[in-house]
This record gives C-alpha cells, sequence and structure tokens, in this order.
C-alpha cells in the first residue's frame, strides 16, 4: 500500500511537473508573440519610427549580451533578448526602407512563417508534410501557368534565387552530359556558360561550386540600358566553339540587380535553339511582372525558355524566404539529376501515391515549406490585389523618376523600366563643375558619405554603388505598398538636407 501511495505521489509531482512548464511555455509565447506585435510589426512599420538604431559592431556587442552560459536565465531577461534584437535590427518593412530588393511587410504570409515554424516539418516526403506538399504543388502549377508552359512543367521550392540560378546550371549541365553525375567531370569537354555583364554573381559561384570554372563562365555585352546584346551573345558562343570548349547554357535576366533591366528574351531564344542550348531566366526581382496584364510584356518570350528562378519574397513581399525553381519539362529531369534514392526516405513500397514524395528533386535533405507563406497569401488576397502590388510599385518609381527631373540637385542614371530608380545626388559645390573626371572623381564621393549619415540618423536606407565607368549613385528600390508620395518627396529632401554642405 505505502508502494502504491509514493508511486502515485510521483505521478502526481510528474504531472504537476509537466503542467508547470507547460504553463511556463505558454507564458513565454504568449509575452513574446506581444513584443513581436508591438516592436517588430507595429513600430516597424510606423514611419514615425527610425529605420535603425545604427551602432558600430563594438559598441553592439556592449550593448548585447551575447554570452553563452551554462545555466538557463530567467524569462525576463530572455524576453529582454527579443527587444534588444529587434530594436537594433534593421526594419526592413519600414515604409522608409529603400535598400534591397525586399521590403515591405505582408500580414498573411508572415502568418504563413509562424505556422510553419511553429509546425517544423520538412517537405521530403507526403508523410510528414502533407498539406504543404500538396500547397507547394499547386503553387508551382499555377507559377508555371502563369509562365506560358501549356503543356506543364516541374518545379521545387529552394533557400533563395542563387540556389535556384545553381539549380539551373546542374541541370542544363546533366541535360548535355548525364554521365556526368555518376562519373564526374571526367565525362564532359570543356562546357562554357554565357551570362551579360548585368547578371547575379550565382552564376560565377555556381560554376566554382560545380566545378565548370569561373574563366568559363563568358561574360556577353550589354547595352546602355543594361540589357543583353543578342549580336554580342551569338559571337561568344562562336568563340567558344572555336576555341574546342562547348557553350550549353544561356543565362538571361529579367530586372537586372542594379538598374532592373530585362533582356530581350525572343532574340536571346532564338539564338538558343540555333545553337541547342539551355536558356535559363534568372527572374528573380523581374518575375513579379507576370502578375501584371500592364508589364508582364517586359518577359516576352519567357513561355520559350527551359527554366526559371523566381523570388516571391522580392517584390510580393513574402518573408524570406521564398524562392522557386521552374522548369519546362515532363521527363522528371529534376528526379533524374539529384535523386540519391536514400531507401530509408524514399520507399517505393509506401501505402500512399511515392510522386508526392518530392525530396528527391532537391540537393537538400531538409527543406522548410516556403511555398505555404505565398499560397496563403495569395488565398487571402487573389490575383487581382498581386497585380496592384506590382503595378502601384512601378508607377511609385516612375512618380520619383519624374520628381528627380524637376530638381536640379538630382539627375537620373537611366529611366527606370522595372522600380529600381537610379540617380546621383550633386551638391551645391558641384553643379558648376564642367562635365568630365575632375567632376566624376568628387560626385564618387557624395553617395557613401550621405547613406553613413541617414544610416546613424536612421531617417531612411538607401543602397549605392558604382557601375561599369559611372561613379558612386544611389540605387532606390520601390515596393512596399505603405510607401507614399510624401514618402518618396521625404527621400530626396533628407538626401540635400544630409549632403549639401558636402
Amino acid at each position: 500500500m505505502n508502494k502504491i501511495v509514493v508511486v502515485t505521489t510521483l505521478n502526481i509531482r510528474y504531472i504537476v511537473d509537466i503542467l508547470r512548464e507547460m504553463n511556463a511555455t505558454e507564458s513565454f509565447i504568449h509575452h513574446a508573440m506581444e513584443i513581436i506585435l508591438e516592436d517588430a510589426v507595429k513600430k516597424a512599420t510606423d514611419v514615425r519610427e527610425k529605420v535603425c538604431e545604427w551602432r558600430s559592431p563594438e559598441q553592439l556587442k556592449e550593448l548585447l549580451d551575447l554570452e553563452l552560459r551554462d545555466k538557463g536565465e530567467s524569462e525576463s531577461r530572455v524576453l529582454q533578448y527579443c527587444r534588444d534584437a529587434i530594436k537594433y535590427s534593421v526594419k526592413t518593412t519600414h515604409p522608409r526602407f529603400f535598400n534591397q530588393l525586399y521590403a515591405g511587410m505582408d500580414p498573411y504570409s508572415m502568418v504563413g512563417s509562424f505556422i510553419t515554424e511553429a509546425i517544423t516539418t520538412s517537405l521530403y516526403t507526403y508523410e510528414v508534410a502533407p498539406v504543404f506538399t500538396l500547397m507547394e504543388d499547386t503553387l508551382l502549377r499555377k507559377m508555371i501557368e502563369m509562365i506560358g508552359w501549356d503543356e506543364g512543367g516541374d518545379g521545387i521550392f529552394n533557400p533563395g534565387g542563387s540556389m535556384s540560378n545553381m539549380y539551373a546550371v546542374n541541370l542544363a549541365r546533366y541535360r548535355y552530359c548525364p554521365d556526368i553525375k555518376e562519373v564526374g567531370l571526367f565525362a564532359a569537354k570543356r562546357l562554357v556558360i554565357l551570362t551579360s555583364q548585368e547578371g547575379h554573381y550565382s552564376i560565377s559561384k555556381g560554376a566554382a561550386l560545380l566545378g565548370i570554372g569561373t574563366k568559363n563562365v563568358y561574360i556577353v555585352s550589354s547595352d546602355k540600358r543594361g540589357k543583353m546584346i543578342p549580336s554580342a551573345l551569338e559571337e561568344k558562343i562562336k568563340l567558344a566553339k572555336s576555341e574546342g570548349a562547348v557553350p550549353f547554357m544561356v543565362n538571361a535576366t529579367a530586372g537586372t540587380t542594379v538598374l532592373g533591366a530585362f533582356d530581350p528574351i525572343e532574340e536571346i531564344a532564338d539564338i538558343c535553339e540555333k545553337y541547342n542550348l539551355w536558356l535559363h531566366v534568372d527572374a528573380c526581382w523581374g518575375g513579379a511582372a507576370l502578375m501584371s496584364k500592364k508589364h508582364k510584356h517586359l518577359l516576352k518570350g519567357i513561355h520559350r525558355v527551359n527554366s526559371v528562378a523566381w523570388n516571391l519574397h522580392k517584390m510580393l513581399m513574402v518573408p524570406l524566404q521564398c524562392s522557386a525553381f521552374l522548369v519546362r519539362d515532363k521527363t522528371s529531369l529534376l528526379q533524374h539529376c539529384h535523386s540519391a534514392r536514400a531507401t530509408y526516405l524514399f520507399q517505393q513500397d509506401k501505402f500512399y501515391d511515392v510522386s508526392y514524395d518530392t525530396g528527391d528533386k532537391s540537393v537538400q535533405c531538409g527543406r522548410k515549406p516556403d511555398a505555404f507563406k505565398f499560397w496563403l497569401m495569395w488565398k487571402a488576397l487573389g490575383t487581382t490585389q498581386l497585380e496592384q502590388i506590382v503595378d502601384r510599385a512601378i508607377a511609385m518609381a516612375r512618380y520619383l523618376a519624374q520628381e528627380i527631373k524637376k530638381r536640379e540637385e538630382f539627375q537620373l542614371v537611366i529611366e527606370p523600366e522595372y522600380s529600381n530608380v537610379c540617380f546621383w545626388y550633386i551638391p551645391p559645390s558641384l553643379r558648376s563643375v564642367p562635365h568630365g573626371p575632375e567632376r566624376w572623381k568628387k560626385l564618387h564621393t557624395v553617395a557613401p558619405v550621405v547613406k553613413e549619415r541617414m544610416m546613424k540618423k536612421g531617417s531612411m536606407m538607401i543602397g549605392y554603388q558604382a557601375h561599369g565607368d559611372k561613379p558612386n549613385f544611389f540605387r532606390m528600390v520601390v515596393i512596399s505598398p505603405q510607401v507614399s508620395r510624401e514618402d518618396l518627396n521625404f527621400v530626396l529632401d533628407e538626401i540635400h538636407n544630409l549632403g549639401q554642405d558636402l
């Protein structure tokens, strides 16, 4: 009897401890969500708040308690760490954050990201991710339809546009030389990739990673607007062939990183068909134009390409990261190229349709269900509102360009084609200096100083860079529907206020 009482008492204590831990867990999550909603959502999107609380690395190390200890700390301390992490992070959802090719906040996809983090599953087999597997499949089919591949295609979501571009390189190489998967580089001649001078650096990184070599990435000239020149592409193809090399892939860009240029896909497709080359389009940035009846002409001919990279976390504001790689293929090329047939995951005698086990298409094992974020957003907004996001961003960029033209202290680098607006600020001291090397040299120093001042003030955030023979200029990217004309006018006024003494 005493043993029974002791055991019962222990069981009760165990249950009480579990309940106490559950209550503590719920309490922590509840308080943490309050902080997230107040500081990371409400304040971070308030135009009256700072874009950033800038601190140098040394200062930030002093402010943050970064040391990891043997014993856990109190809930109040951990919650304070949450507040500090938000406070000293850049508020990329702020209406005056224009620094990257992503910005803004969509509540539906944000909630989607909360759900996927809470469920914590991996998208390699249907049995562990049934809901998200079907959602990814639905979304890929819809995106393939928008590209215009009437006969269908295949695809996969993966961590970022760079990875999508590397998938294209690997798949194009596999199509040319399937033996390379098993035999390695010995199975192929010297292979050459062709991309424009405005193409993303991930193509060169992919060439290095896959053993093709960066010197075998041939750079094709672009015109003044940043578009690949088709005749220059054909010349480089002929050059590679004359050297005994094998050109196997062309990377075109729909929305270049700096100028926002769109390569002429139709003309490039003609050349690729002539020489039997895989044509990939890096539409990580510009793919969103496919959502717009008004602007989808920018990607005219995309239905003719072999593969497309498209980032939903850019113009369409899905929380990072959400990137799709799509391929015009119905022969399971993705599967054949990447499969390893791990028997502990991809058993062929399962009790359900194993075609829904998509993990062997991927070079990863664990893979997050990123598609759910965009699926939920699309469900909430519908195609019409997604189209409006794109149309408004481009319209606001054009408004900014017109305002720049009205002010003597600013000069456009190029008329915007998308929502990238590139311009110089000309301080009073340089306005009377004749155009030439001396003016360029002095102008080159202006943007970095103005950028430093805006960051330390926390008023806004805009990127800058040199480009070719052009000195440093600002590249402002307009995305978020929260951005108003007043915000854009503020940017121009603020740059002048910060730089007029230079």
